[in-house]
């Protein structure tokens, strides 16, 4: 995979700086970042919420205090704001998504989740495809109510109704290590949500871990549902699938599965409440 180069935080224009608000609900709006200033607040947001929170082990980043890589460079970073809270509006982040285009990585660039999950063949079947990778989500611990989530979902639908994206995937997280510790959530996605056919992916093999840990006969659904991250659930009942194969991240404690969601897939429940022009919290 080739490594991106890193450009400089004060050398990020703001992306669309005409784009304005993607979504108002009460005093909590979600836009992109316009500046390094906000850049710079969403990576400590991630670094509080990964490291300080849940014990990612992002070593010489801690000088820092910022979780930061090199895709941050090309990536768009979707935030949400208290706008109640005291300006400037660096200080009123309180959650923050981070959205790859496909055309932002140039010649050779490849995806965050191309690191541990086999997607070059997906890609290949669906050329043509709009494809987004989206990741790095997280929410300060006072700010993880519906309302926080719904306006990152409003912000992500917005994005790529005006950019015509049509193909979600990125990672999504369970906590810990141990595989063995979410055995039925594993299982439930392996049986019951495994993406087939044209949109099949699999967890590279040396790094890949089964998920079928149960077997089908041995999945108690409500255990299983309960199981899930938020996260998590909130894709799988927008109608994602994801793909065949876990991985364990060392590094961010966590183990990883791969989220694919073609826009044609979105269950009609979801389009109706936020709107196919995703109209229901436009500013």
């Amino acid at each position: 995979m080739t490594v991106l180069s890193p450009a400089p935080l004060d050398e990020l224009p703001n992306p669309e700086p005409c784009l304005g608000s993607l979504g108002r609900l009460g005093p909590l709006e979600t836009r992109l970042i316009r500046n390094s200033a906000e850049l710079r607040a969403a990576q400590r947001l991630r670094f509080d919420v990964f490291s300080q929170e849940f014990g990612a082990d992002l070593g010489t980043k801690a000088c820092s205090g910022r979780d930061e890589d090199a895709h941050d460079a090309v990536c768009d970073h979707l935030i949400v704001l208290d706008t109640g809270l005291p300006g400037p509006d660096e200080r009123r982040i309180v959650g923050t998504y981070r959205l790859l285009p496909a055309d932002r990585l140039g010649a050779g660039g490849a995806f965050y989740s191309a690191a541990t999950f086999d997607i070059a063949p997906l890609l290949a079947r669906h050329r043509g495809r709009r494809f987004v990778e989206l990741g790095r989500s997280c929410v300060a611990p006072a700010y993880r109510g519906r309302r926080t989530i719904e306006l990152l979902w409003q912000g992500i639908w917005a994005y790529c109704r005006r950019h015509d994206l049509d193909v979600m995937l990125g990672c999504a997280s369970f906590a810990g290590t141990d595989p063995a510790a979410h055995a039925q959530a594993l299982s439930l996605l392996h049986h019951h949500a495994r993406a087939e056919g044209a949109w099949a992916a699999r967890a590279h093999d040396a790094i890949g871990v089964d998920m079928d840990m149960t077997g089908a006969e041995a999945i108690d659904l409500r255990t299983a549902m309960r199981a899930l991250p938020p996260l998590v659930k909130g894709y799988l009942r927008l109608g994602a699938k994801f793909g065949d194969g876990a991985v364990i991240d060392p590094v961010f404690a966590s183990i990883d599965v791969l989220v694919i969601l073609p826009v044609e897939h979105i269950d009609a429940r979801y389009l109706t409440y936020y709107g196919t022009d995703a109209s229901r919290f436009a500013a």
